[in-house]
């Protein structure tokens, strides 16, 4: 992997690592609010989860794991 492209992969791992744990911290904000509204919720959890997925993909380019 070239140098240019892992640091884009690094930096757009800290750019979803920061929005992942923003979207937590409103999925927090949401739910502790006596009237959430469920269906933006969802969509906040959901938002969550694919960012998620694509942490642990861009990890997995990063980090591949070595069986010995």
């Amino acid at each position: 992997m070239a140098d240019n492209e892992e640091k884009a992969l690094r930096m757009e791992l800290a750019q979803l690592r920061q929005e992942h744990r923003d979207l937590d911290a409103a999925v927090e904000a949401l739910s502790s609010a006596g009237n959430s509204d469920a269906l933006q919720l969802q969509r906040l959890k959901k938002k969550k989860l694919m960012i998620k997925d694509r942490i642990a993909v861009l990890e997995d380019q990063l980090f591949p794991d070595i069986i010995a």
